[in-house]
This record gives C-alpha cells, sequence and structure tokens, in this order.
C-alpha cells in the first residue's frame, strides 16, 4: 500500500499551505506538491500529498474524499504510479504520413 495520494477538484485559490493544513489532521504530511501549469503559473488544478504511513494515507482519504476544501468538494485517493511517455514530447495530431493538410486528399 502507498502513503502518496492523489488530490483532484482542487480550486485554483487551494495552496500546498491550505492542502498541508487540511491533511496534517489526518497524520504526519512529508511532502505536498501542488501541480502549476509552466505557462500561466496557474494551479492544475490537483495535488499530490505524501503522508508518513499508509495508515495514515487511509485515514486521509476516508476523512477527507468527497469533503468541500476552499469552496470545492475534492476527491482524494491513492495515486498512481506515473505512466512512462515517449521521449521528445513530440506527438501526432491525426496527420498520418506526413501528409499535409490534416491527411485530406487534394483532389
Amino acid at each position: 500500500m502507498s502513503n502518496r495520494l492523489f488530490v483532484g477538484n482542487l480550486s485554483f485559490q487551494t495552496t500546498e499551505n491550505s492542502l498541508n493544513d487540511a491533511f496534517s489532521a489526518h497524520g504526519t504530511v512529508t511532502e505536498a506538491n501542488l501541480m502549476m501549469d509552466r505557462m500561466t503559473n496557474r494551479s492544475r488544478g490537483f495535488a499530490f500529498v505524501t503522508m508518513n504511513t499508509p495508515e495514515e494515507a487511509q485515514k486521509a482519504i476516508a476523512a477527507l474524499n468527497g469533503t468541500q476544501l476552499d469552496g470545492r468538494a475534492i476527491t482524494v485517493n491513492i495515486a498512481r504510479p506515473r505512466e512512462e511517455r515517449p521521449a521528445g514530447g513530440r506527438r501526432e495530431y491525426g496527420n498520418r504520413g506526413g501528409q499535409r493538410g490534416g491527411g485530406r486528399d487534394r483532389y
């Protein structure tokens, strides 16, 4: 069992300090990371909170999942491992076979 939690549906006004305060009532918080958008430097609406033990993590889930934090009903559950992404960061968006014009025939 993991002690790292995913916290979703956060308000844009939620801070790492407010997360820490909410979760520390249910155990020792070792880390609280609010995910920020690189371009706007605004919250992305989710965070990861690491509790000291898996038991404290379960206690926090039971106590906080579905409760209000900064006016929003938050989602709290065990964080899944990060999925591997292809290197380079490039994505293909419907441009099949290197054709221009979105892959449509010209004639």
